[in-house]
């Protein structure tokens, strides 16, 4: 039977015994494990974590309070 289904029958097929026998939330778990992810998770982490500078900080700080005190 499985050679006449399409790849889309077979992943809905598989997804509906799963989420029969593990409930939603354990094929939600399930499924996860085989997530690859995207990206550069070190190049973006970098990204992130960037500390700013002291400059940065205080520019920043006298947007927010204008932002603040001016409310449109």
């Amino acid at each position: 039977m499985s050679q006449q289904m399409t790849l889309n029958q077979i992943r809905q097929i598989g997804i509906e015994a799963l989420a029969d026998k593990l409930g939603p939330v354990g094929m939600v778990r399930f499924l996860q494990q085989f997530e690859t992810g995207k990206g550069n998770y070190s190049v973006d982490r970098h990204e992130w974590l960037t500390v700013p500078n002291v400059e940065t900080l205080v520019k920043q700080i006298r947007q927010k309070r204008e932002v603040n005190s001016n409310p449109s």
